[in-house]
């Protein structure tokens, strides 16, 4: 018996040590989905042209006196420097269209984008869209050229195997791998809130930015962005499907068409969670409806809370809104409510709204009336900003000290010269939690906050 157990043992044995002997592939799916993936994976360097303004300032208030420091002091003229910056990019279409991260090309008067093979290319910027850190570059060439098919991010599995490909450091193509650690991760940074992230332990540094992150198959799953500086060992990328729709605005329109419901949104504070009846302060509380908007056609209400949309579980403000914009302006977007305690379905055909539209309403949210700048700006100079000619007596900007005769020079972060870049301003603000004013009065600026 004993002698039985010890000869089939020395026979497994000896089968173990043939395994042992056999080599294994070393070529494996991820080794594959690398080469097949890698031409089209691009090295974007940009330069900026940066002015050295003068040290003093050419705002007396008399367009004379400013003329004559001018023409005094104008072999002091301001110095230009160049500066440049590097990260990465992918190829996504055979005509050359490349998606990146708006933050590797942002204020950039030269784009260069180098392939593999070593070969440059001038690229023109198609558009860009600030808010979900994507751009659009196109290569300035008829030579044929690799790219990488789009696969899907609404089916990815955590623990899944993923690949990012990218230029750190100024380096060479680079390869890392992990694995999905989260889906839909909220990231907040210099002042701004980016939404639905792909987590990942694959290594995204500065210069991979605007890689492409895959997955075994080779397919492209989300964009990689380094935008957040205190993560080590984790990665962020921008989910597909969401890069795809921005994507096909940029390429059909220039910047994307977001879709409006007509409605103002706010978090719901542990005091408002216990006013409406919940026992968190999860969702998003209309705060108002706007008369002849989607949402009232739709009959949303205001003390409406916004639960879900579709599928999705909406946080809070700023998911909320992010949710809505994985929709095309135009689309029904389907919403679950909650009003007074009961859950009901809603479905919102949205729009695009016009510039004109979002000045309309925000003349009545801000109680400001302005047009452009002229010689009877009354001692305040021309040419940049707009001048307010009517403030509503009963609004928060009369109580805050705004009058007529200032002048709006920005608006959040949108540097205003004229009507157009208010409006299109505006027009922005309605998807804002504040609005942020810079105002002047007597050639003296100040801030302002506005809450739609």
């Amino acid at each position: 018996m004993d002698d039985g157990v010890f000869f089939t043992f020395t026979v497994g044995a000896g089968k173990t040590g043939l395994r042992r002997g056999r080599r294994i592939p070393r070529r494996d799916a991820i080794v594959i989905a690398v080469e097949k993936a890698s031409p089209a994976v691009v090295n974007i360097s940009t330069e900026q042209i940066h002015k050295e303004g003068y040290p003093f300032s050419m705002d007396s208030g008399d367009p004379y006196l400013d003329q004559f420091f001018q023409d005094f002091f104008r072999s002091f003229a301001p110095r230009e420097y160049k500066t440049q910056s590097l990260g990465s990019g992918v190829i996504i279409s055979p005509e050359g269209y490349i998606l990146t991260n708006e933050h590797v090309i942002s204020h950039a008067t030269r784009i260069k984008v180098r392939l593999i093979n070593q070969k440059e290319y001038p690229a023109a910027l198609v558009g860009s869209d600030p808010k979900s850190d994507l751009a659009v570059l196109r290569l300035q060439t008829d030579a044929p050229l690799p790219f990488i098919r789009m696969g899907r991010s609404d089916d990815l599995m955590i623990g899944e195997t993923v690949i990012a490909i990218g230029n750190p450091f100024a380096l060479s193509h680079t390869v890392t791998t992990g694995v999905i650690s989260a889906l839909n991760r909220s990231i907040r940074t210099e002042g701004r809130v980016y939404e639905d992230f792909i987590q990942t332990d694959a290594s995204i540094n500065p210069g991979n930015s605007g890689g492409p992150l895959l997955n075994i198959n080779a397919e492209l799953i989300g964009i990689n962005t380094a935008i957040y500086q205190k993560a080590e060992g984790i990665g962020f990328a921008i989910p597909i499907n969401r890069a795809r729709r921005i994507y096909e605005d940029l390429i059909a329109y220039g910047e994307v068409h977001k879709p409006w419901m007509g409605i103002f949104l706010q978090d719901l504070t542990p005091q408002l969670a216990q006013y409406f009846g919940l026992d968190q302060t999860q969702g998003a509380l209309i705060s108002r409806v706007i008369k002849g908007s989607p949402g009232d056609h739709a009959g949303l209400k205001q003390g409406d809370i916004i639960a879900r949309i579709g599928k999705e579980t909406v946080k809070d403000r700023e998911s909320c809104l992010s949710l809505t914009e994985a929709y095309k302006a135009g689309e029904v977007i389907p919403l679950t409510i909650i009003r007074k305690g009961n859950p009901q379905e809603v479905q919102v055909k949205s729009t695009e709204i016009s510039p004109e539209s979002a000045l309309k309403i925000s003349m009545e949210w801000t109680g400001l009336e302005v047009e452009e700048i002229t010689s009877k700006g009354q001692g305040q100079d021309t040419g940049r900003g707009v001048i307010i000619i009517r403030v509503n007596k009963h609004s928060d900007a009369f109580r805050i000290g705004i009058r007529e005769g200032d002048i709006i020079r920005q608006v959040n972060n949108t540097r205003i010269s004229g009507m157009k870049d208010y409006k299109n301003a505006m027009k922005q603000a309605l998807y804002a939690e504040n609005v942020v004013l810079l105002v002047f009065r007597n050639n003296t600026g100040y801030y302002v906050t506005l809450t739609p």
